[in-house]
């Protein structure tokens, strides 16, 4: 959780392609995660204090920030990855001016809270770019039934960007497939999902 080397390299390589890329700290108000080694405790003092609000903010001032310095925002994508992946069906949903987003193993419902009232099976019919799911099939943490639902949501909206979204499942990935920094990682499935995200933009603008 947050900006760390592995988002950081992420970034750098989104630039490699000619983005201009951002990875913001959206946590900062709240804590530092790389402060904790504990997963628990990451979550529960920092991750779990951050408002969806906040973050829909954040992510607009930085947009903003982009368009104030050279960036092209009529061509605006996002991703992200598990906490993430979550925001960018949100943020597909919230900012009218996404032309696509991917989402790594984001997850798609939960109870509603103040802090989150609502999730990405909630606003399936309401994204403003097609977003592309990469999710794993081993993932514990994403039951599959909520991603078939999921797909049921997108498929049968009447909303053009939501019906042109896809989820991709890979059947013998678990979570975190993508973290080349933690024993999930799976090369394979990696490349392969970077691959299709970076055809995901092209083929839609960003």
């Amino acid at each position: 959780f947050g900006v760390h080397e592995s988002i950081k390299a992420t970034c750098r390589r989104l630039a490699t392609l000619g983005y201009q890329a951002i990875a913001p700290e959206l946590y900062a108000r709240q804590g530092d995660p790389r402060q904790y080694t504990d997963i628990t405790d990451i979550l529960a003092k920092v991750v779990s204090k951050v408002p969806d609000s906040q973050v829909m903010a954040d992510l607009d001032a930085c947009v903003a920030w982009a368009k104030s310095h050279g960036g092209d925002t009529t061509r605006l994508g996002i991703t992200g990855f598990c906490w993430g992946g979550r925001i960018v069906w949100l943020y597909a949903a919230h900012h009218p001016g996404v032309k696509a987003g991917v989402a790594w193993y984001g997850r798609l419902t939960s109870a509603a809270s103040d802090m989150t009232p609502r999730h990405p099976l909630d606003v399936a019919g309401k994204l403003n770019g097609p977003v592309l799911g990469l999710y794993g099939g081993q993932d514990a943490g994403i039951p599959q039934d909520t991603v078939e639902k999921m797909k049921s949501a997108l498929a049968e909206s009447a909303q053009p960007a939501s019906k042109a979204s896809v989820i991709h499942v890979y059947p013998d990935a678990p979570h975190a497939f993508h973290a080349d920094y933690r024993p999930s990682y799976r090369k394979t499935e990696a490349e392969d999902g970077w691959k299709r995200m970076s055809e995901w933009f092209r083929k839609h603008g960003v």
